[in-house]
């Protein structure tokens, strides 16, 4: 179930590197979303500007952190925004990882927890959704949210979760590009954006159910891990590899762009992405 507005393709950048300019041009380049990474503070900056900016794309945040931003504080924010751009904005949330905060308990009590502080400030299931990569976190998104926003996943996982969401839920995935048909290139591009994430318990939990094994997340990782991770070739091969999560169940992919100059990359798909909508 996509969200209305949300479309097919969205842009996932960290939220202090959005400008107004940048949410612009992405809405005439006909991408729906802009996704807001970087775990922005409660009190949700720059969601403001790029609406102000923009006509009808969907502001998204990938992912409010639970245990950094007051879910009450975050309710607040929420209220704000959407009194100004009524429809416009999704408060993505999750519980990140462990080794990012000092204080960490079972993160599954704390998303319930979290869920039921938003009920009681009024902010809507269908405003929120939930970054999910396992069985019982992706039940828990559909339940309590609009949906999922997966991370650093595969297409198998992108089958998997609709399995688990079921068809009434959102399901807006996550996916890396370079653009660049070398892939020796393309992989030595990629890896200082994603070895970090081998270091993560949660995203190395996810990649050995997806079938990796040691050899493939020992950093750097392997060809095969970036192969399922990462879209790169040329233009087509790239949508190609996009387009492939739609195939699987999404009902939309968040690009996240590795190059030196990722507006050039996102300027050259947005053509050949429109033809997948």
């Amino acid at each position: 179930m996509a969200i209305e507005g949300l479309g097919r393709f969205g842009v996932w950048r960290r939220y202090p590197e959005f400008t107004p300019a940048d949410a612009s041009e992405l809405e005439g380049l006909g991408y729906g979303a802009l996704w807001l990474g970087g775990s922005p503070p409660a009190d949700l900056p720059v969601v403001e500007s790029l609406l102000e900016a923009t006509e009808s794309i969907t502001v998204a945040t990938s992912i409010v952190n639970i245990w950094t931003a007051p879910a009450k504080q975050v309710a607040e924010s929420f209220h704000r925004i959407d009194a100004r751009f009524p429809g416009r904005f999704l408060l993505g949330l999750g519980a990140g990882h462990p080794e990012a905060v000092s204080e960490y308990r079972k993160p599954y009590d704390a998303l319930v927890e979290y869920f039921d502080e938003l009920d009681a400030e009024g902010v809507p299931k269908q405003r929120r959704a939930l970054a999910a990569l396992g069985s019982r976190v992706l039940k828990l998104a559909a339940e309590r949210s609009a949906g999922a926003l997966p991370y650093l996943v595969t297409t198998e996982h992108t089958a998997r979760a609709r399995a688990v969401l079921g068809d009434g839920a959102l399901l807006a995935t996550e996916h890396k590009v370079v653009l660049d048909e070398d892939p020796v290139r393309a992989r030595a591009t990629a890896i200082p954006r994603v070895e970090f994430y081998l270091d993560l318990q949660n995203y190395v939990a996810n990649l050995r159910r997806l079938g990796f094994t040691d050899d493939d997340l020992t950093k750097p990782g392997s060809d095969r891990l970036y192969r399922g991770i990462v879209a790169h070739g040329g233009l087509e091969s790239v949508v190609d590899q996009l387009s492939a999560h739609l195939a699987a169940g999404a009902d939309h992919v968040a690009i996240q762009v590795l190059d030196g100059d990722p507006s050039s990359t996102l300027r050259a798909l947005a053509p050949l992405l429109a033809k997948q909508s």
